[in-house]
């Protein structure tokens, strides 16, 4: 568990104790447990739509293995799927055939993180790509419980093998990663998708703050505190707020 969470949690008990002791159903607050140091938070590396071409390019020209047959392809439509829908690893290697649903252009993600599960809206580029991918990799008589990505019979691509995967094709991106950015990591095209939402909605004039619990169900979150954490300011996003702001404040300031 993260310092942060812990921290959360720790404070969630204390205060739970604290009325405890109010109601008199305790004697006296049990927990005596310090707060734990929280170091500098990550910045993660924000791919743009220029850099996940590139990385779908370099994923779609890896070579066939005895091992892994269609392996571009399959990682190809992985990172696909990972920074246009902004998906978890775990959920992508856990889709089957009978999660993709062509006639509605859905995904239906099963029970993912906090047991919950939910339908992901496919775009239609996307819709397109993964039909292609299905029709290329599966045909059309595979079993619908049959494992959507997957290299043998035994079951799923493991969420270590892609993530290896991924960053074996980096140095081949030639990313520019800026000064206090860490290096990119499978999970940055989730965050990416995040931030580039918010982004949208910016220029097209819409208030984040009406749409943020929209993205949190997309992502597949429980509240729309969690989904807050990947909306990383950046320099694009100050300008916008700052736009939005200026708009907002009276012209000459208080007075």
């Amino acid at each position: 568990m993260s310092p942060r969470s812990y921290n959360h949690l720790l404070g969630i008990v204390h205060r739970f104790f604290a009325f405890a002791v109010m109601q008199q159903w305790v004697q006296r607050n049990p927990v005596t447990a310090s707060p734990r140091h929280e170091t500098g938070s990550r910045i993660p590396y924000l791919f743009d739509l220029d850099a996940a071409k590139r990385l779908l390019a370099v994923a779609r020209s890896l070579s066939e293995r005895s091992m892994a047959q269609y392996r571009g392809l399959v990682y190809e439509t992985i990172f696909a799927l990972l920074y246009g829908l902004g998906l978890r690893v775990g959920e992508v290697v856990r889709l089957r055939l009978a999660d993709v649903d062509f006639t509605r252009d859905l995904l239906f993600i099963r029970e993912t993180k906090f047991c919950k599960s939910r339908l992901v809206p496919l775009g239609p580029n996307l819709a397109l790509r993964l039909k292609r991918y299905v029709e290329q990799r599966h045909g059309s008589n595979a079993a619908p419980e049959r494992p959507l990505f997957s290299f043998t019979k035994r079951g799923c691509i493991h969420e270590a093998i892609i993530s290896q995967a991924f960053h074996t094709l980096l140095p081949r991106l030639q990313l520019h990663i800026p000064p206090g950015v860490s290096p990119p990591r499978l999970h940055d095209l989730r965050h990416s998708f995040a931030v580039a939402t918010l982004l949208r909605w910016y220029r097209q004039g819409i208030d984040p703050n009406c749409r943020l619990i929209h993205l949190s169900t997309f992502l597949g979150h429980v509240d729309p505190n969690s989904t807050a954490v990947y909306l990383t300011i950046t320099e694009e996003l100050l300008q916008h707020a700052a736009q939005r702001f200026q708009v907002l404040a009276p012209k000459g300031g208080a007075r």
